[in-house]
Formats: structure tokens, sequence, C-alpha cells
């Protein structure tokens, strides 16, 4: 029997992990430009920038710390 984790669990943790940073990322850097809107919040521009340097970051630093928020609860790292 393999002791990797299951392709599906691997597949599933970085949609939630980008769906879950996408949300807390994007809603903090929202309030703190001043881009929330009564639907959510809408970044364009420089803070979009940032959002995506953010994500990308998150998840740099989940590969170096030994794996994301939804890795590590669906035990799916390598």
């Amino acid at each position: 029997m393999s002791t990797a984790p299951a392709t599906w669990r691997i597949i599933l943790a970085a949609i939630l992990d980008f769906f879950t940073i996408f949300a807390v990322g994007g809603y903090v850097i929202a309030k703190l430009t001043g881009n929330v809107t009564e639907s959510g919040f809408s970044l364009s521009g420089m803070p979009a920038v940032m959002l995506f340097a953010v994500m990308i970051g998150y998840f740099v630093a989940g590969h170096y710390l030994g794996g994301t928020l939804w890795q590590r609860i669906l035990r799916a790292r390598r």
C-alpha cells in the first residue's frame, strides 16, 4: 500500500487554498485600500497586483514550511 496522498486530496487542497487566500487576502487588501463594496470587494490596478503577490507568497511559503493550510488539513503534503 502506498503512503503517498491521494491525487484528489492534492487537487482539492490546491483549489481550497486558492479560494481561501483569494477571499481572505482580497478582503484584507480591499479593506486596507478602501475597495470594499456592498457585495464584497473590487480590486484593480496596484491592489490587484498586491493580491497576486500575496497569493504567490502564500504558496511559496507553504512549500517551504511543510504545506499550506488545506494541505495540512487534508493531509495532502508530499
